[in-house]
C-alpha cells in the first residue's frame, strides 16, 4: 500500500500547487485543484488504514 500513498500525497501536493496558481492566474479547470486535494488525502488516508487493521 505505499504505491497507494505516495499517489495520494502527490496528488494532494499537485492539487495544492494547481490551488495556489489558481489564485494568481485564471485558468481553464482550476476548480478541479481542489478535488485532487480531496482525494489525495482519502488516498493517503485509506492507505494508512489498511496498513493499522493488518498489524492488528
Amino acid at each position: 500500500m505505499e504505491l497507494q500513498r505516495l499517489a495520494g500525497l502527490t496528488l494532494a501536493v499537485a492539487g495544492l500547487v494547481g490551488y495556489v496558481a489558481g489564485i494568481y492566474t485564471a485558468y481553464p479547470g482550476r476548480s478541479f485543484s481542489i478535488t485532487a486535494v480531496m482525494v489525495g488525502i482519502t488516498l493517503a488516508a485509506i492507505s494508512r488504514e489498511r496498513a493499522s487493521e493488518a498489524v492488528v
